[in-house]
């Protein structure tokens, strides 16, 4: 089992930045992929950005350029900074750590509200 734990996030004006956290517990051991996935209101969740064990990363189109994922060189905690925020970046974000290779279990933070205004 792993555990993740979210922290940041909160009211930001167009144009804005805010920064995500997110660290791990338990099972650390057997993380892959760790990553930040968002959800608005009357939509699907989406993946915002993926760090894998390898270190390659991915974003969405809609955030390239303007967030980017880290983590600090530890594999128990992950960061999601945001800059230049849309309105359109409103959402519930979520934190996800991934563990196995052939099967993989999903693990998600309680979820973070980021809000932007115009």
């Amino acid at each position: 089992q792993v555990q993740l734990v979210q922290s940041g996030g909160g009211l930001a004006q167009s144009g804005g930045s805010l920064r995500l956290s997110c660290t791990a517990s338990g099972s650390i051991r057997r993380i892959t992929d760790m990553g930040w996935y968002r959800q608005a209101p009357g939509k699907q969740r989406e993946s915002v950005a993926v760090l894998s064990s390898d270190g390659r990363l991915k974003y969405a189109d809609s955030v390239k350029g303007r967030f980017t994922i880290s983590n600090g060189n530890t594999r128990t905690t992950v960061y999601l900074q945001m800059n230049s925020l849309k309105p359109e970046d409103t959402a519930v974000y979520y934190c996800n750590a991934q563990t196995g290779w052939a099967s993989k279990t999903d693990y998600w933070g309680q979820g973070t509200q980021v809000t932007v205004s115009s």
